[in-house]
């Protein structure tokens, strides 16, 4: 029995099928949602199935020079992390399915396989625009990944847990954006930043490097990524909804929390022109840990004075 509900929880909830589905709605809403702030009609509801369909079809074809096991490898692995996050991840208002001491930490770096392949994966052809794009997608994971972690920490270290049950159960009721309103818009920015959002889609650039990193995917291997990337938009969605947001115990204040933050974000984009890459990586990397740093000073602090 423990086997057949493990089965379950892989490849339909709340991993698998369903975080695919969700993250393919959570996918057209932001593009159309952008679509609308730029005065356009925006894709039919259909769009983003009917794109991983047509990929799915489509030849994959590979590159000469190239280590083929990784080719075909890295995009099963990016999107494996991303699928095994969302265990431990509160999903749809539900309790996670599995949960440890130290789960926050494992789930945030399951979150970062998927730029870690992109970057291997573009390394590993012989396309300049590849490499260019996994140079820039690399650089840009350190100037981020740290800011994120260190943001979803903040409501961590209010609970004293590094769990996420227990953080969410602290935070049940507790909108923790009030008290933590910095970590809040690090970890909302930071993100954008890992899913390469605009205004920094550098790695990606379309009018500079082709499709950057992805240059040289297609098929399978492409929808594998896009998937990924589809997924880890919903469950960081889901923890900062969760950790400072009141959390997200129904499933009704799930899709409205996650709902408004990629509201903003849609806007985000829409307002914000694409930043160099020395821009997002010096920026931010300076001033994104600089202010998160300054919140857990504040919340040391703040904790000392009241015991």
């Amino acid at each position: 029995m423990e086997i057949i509900n493990n089965l379950i929880a892989l490849l339909f909830f709340p991993a698998g099928l369903f975080l695919l589905v969700l993250g393919l709605a959570y996918e057209w809403v932001d593009r159309k949602l952008i679509a609308q702030f730029q005065n356009r009609i925006g894709p039919r509801w259909f769009q983003p199935l009917a794109d991983t369909v047509k990929l799915l079809a489509k030849e994959e074809v590979v590159p000469e020079g190239v280590n083929v096991a990784l080719f075909k490898g890295l995009p099963v692995v990016a999107l494996a992390g991303g699928l095994t996050a969302a265990l431990y991840v509160p999903m749809a208002g539900l309790p996670s399915t599995y949960s440890f001491q130290g789960d926050l930490i494992v789930t945030l770096y399951l979150l970062s396989l998927l730029t870690l392949c992109m970057g291997l994966a573009g390394s590993n052809t012989m396309d300049r625009f590849s490499l260019i794009g996994a140079t820039r997608t690399l650089t840009q994971l350190f100037s981020y990944e740290a800011p994120f972690m260190l943001a979803l920490l903040g409501p961590a270290m209010a609970a004293r847990s590094w769990q996420i049950s227990e953080i969410t159960a602290y935070t049940d009721g507790r909108w923790l954006i009030l008290t933590q309103p910095l970590g809040f818009i690090v970890a909302l920015i930071g993100l954008m930043g890992k899913l390469e959002l605009p205004p920094f889609d550098a790695p990606e650039a379309e009018t500079e490097i082709v499709a950057g990193a992805m240059t040289e995917y297609s098929g399978k291997g492409l929808v594998l990524f896009h998937l990924g990337k589809s997924a880890e938009m919903v469950i960081g969605l889901t923890l900062i909804a969760a950790f400072y947001l009141g959390g997200v115990a129904n499933p009704l204040y799930f899709i409205l929390k996650t709902l408004a933050l990629l509201f903003i974000i849609a806007g985000l984009q829409s307002l914000l022109a694409r930043l160099r890459i020395d821009q997002t990586v010096g920026l931010w990397w300076r001033y994104g840990v600089l202010l998160v740093l300054v919140q857990w000073l504040i919340l040391i602090v703040g904790q000392r004075i009241i015991l």
